[in-house]
């Protein structure tokens, strides 16, 4: 059966919101799942950068217009480039709720730089990559400009194949890596790290002359990806790609844009990291499920979907939609689930106006149908749940699931197999 519309968007979601794609040997993709992505915004991803050494532009961030024409002075830069401060993309061609297009402007007068700001500040910026209704900005970033003459793409990241790190580049940056890896291969170039070692002066070295760098560039670019390279290990990040790595005219070797992935197990030892988190911008019940290790990703429906397992989940959705039925979300439980996190994936459901069913689809693997069972019937009492609910178990300890359940007096429809629970949830709606 050809995937449905509603898995193909939940399969969007994942790799949206909790995966992490890595070039391998022959450039193509593996996922490394996670808990959910560590947002920061381009600034502090440039700090981070510039507290390890790590060359990049001169800037300033401010929440205000005053502030922002203040740092355009102390510059005293030849050109000027106010960044609007979103997660999403495409802020170039951005439009303001001010009316003011484009969210990044150059500028060689500083003087203009404060009322381009209040342009900016307090509105919302709508890109190809944002709600309809945009994104409120809430900062600017006040950069000096620097002329590229050259730009290369360099990254540091974590290959299974290879058990550790490894660097790959290209002398061909600025664009879109993949296409690069598709149509010139022989562009690509990766060095494995050893992860005892670390990266050896003849790697950088060499990496840095596959990317093009000649005379005392060679040198200072290899030193940059050195200094890249203890940034990876002293914030445990999973990825650290630059694109581009440029050469300026004035005969600098500067990282002009930078996305650093993080492994979510190291948050224990990345505290300050991990607080710089803006989840501003993400979706308010998204941001509370993960707060429960719960994965949610909303969708357009009417039937929730509370369910232990990605690929179940989006198996869930594709029968909901056979039967003539739209899921209203995807709800992924994960394993080692208690109580509390049933309790509150309920209360996130049921919160949702757009729920007229609920259908829960458990396969007790790890998880414990009984836990299930009573965080169900605990749900249900203590929010008074109003719309219908169909419930399938299967798996460790399912008997006494049904008998808690059966027992609860609840008014809960049991389902045989998940097409009859799916069946069971969409003539629920029909009937209402």
């Amino acid at each position: 059966m050809a995937a449905s519309m509603a898995s193909q968007a939940v399969a969007r979601g994942l790799r949206g919101a909790s995966a992490k794609y890595l070039f391998l040997d022959k450039f193509k993709c593996a996922r490394v799942s996670s808990r959910r992505w560590l947002n920061l915004q381009e600034y502090q991803s440039k700090k981070l950068m510039q507290e390890s050494g790590v060359t990049v532009q001169r800037f300033y961030v401010a929440d205000n217009p005053p502030d922002a024409l203040q740092a355009a002075k102390r510059l005293n830069a030849k050109e000027i480039v106010l960044k609007a401060q979103i997660l999403a993309g495409g802020r170039g061609k951005g439009v303001f709720s001010s009316g003011l297009k484009g969210g990044v402007h150059l500028t060689k007068d500083p003087s203009v730089v404060g009322e381009l700001a209040s342009k900016m500040l307090g509105y919302s910026l709508t890109t190809k990559q944002t709600p309809k209704e945009g994104v409120e900005v809430k900062t600017v970033m006040v950069a000096e400009a620097l002329d590229i003459t050259r730009e290369t793409y360099f990254a540091i990241l974590m290959d299974r194949a290879c058990n550790g790190p490894v660097m790959v580049g290209s002398p061909q940056g600025g664009m879109d890596i993949e296409e690069v890896a598709d149509k010139s291969p022989e562009l690509i170039f990766k060095e494995v790290i050893d992860i005892f070692e670390g990266v050896r002066d003849d790697q950088a070295l060499r990496m840095a002359a596959n990317l093009g760098f000649k005379g005392p560039l060679k040198r200072q670019a290899a030193d940059q990806i050195m200094r890249l390279y203890d940034l990876f290990l002293k914030v445990d990040a999973t990825q650290v790609e630059v694109n581009p790595l440029g050469e300026t005219p004035e005969g600098q070797v500067v990282c002009f844009d930078a996305k650093i992935s993080f492994d979510d197990n190291a948050e224990f030892r990345q505290k300050a990291v991990f607080a710089l988190d803006d989840m501003s911008e993400s979706d308010p019940t998204e941001t509370e499920a993960a707060k429960w290790d719960l994965k949610y990703i909303g969708l357009d429906g009417n039937i929730a979907c509370f369910v232990n397992g990605a690929g179940l989940a989006m198996a869930t959705c594709d029968i909901i939609d056979l039967h003539g039925g739209k899921p209203a979300n995807f709800l992924d439980l994960g394993g080692g689930v208690k109580e509390k996190q049933v309790y509150e994936a309920f209360k996130l459901l049921t919160a949702d106006p757009k729920v007229e069913a609920i259908l829960v689809n458990i396969f007790g693997g790890i998880v414990n149908c009984a836990i299930i069972a009573n965080g169900i019937t605990k749900a249900c009492r203590e929010l008074e749940l109003k719309v219908p609910l169909v419930v399938r178990l299967e798996g460790t300890n399912v008997q006494e699931a049904k008998r808690i359940l059966s027992e609860s007096g609840l008014p809960i429809v049991a389902a045989n197999d998940l097409d009859d629970a799916a069946k069971k949830a969409v003539a629920a709606i029909t009937r209402k």
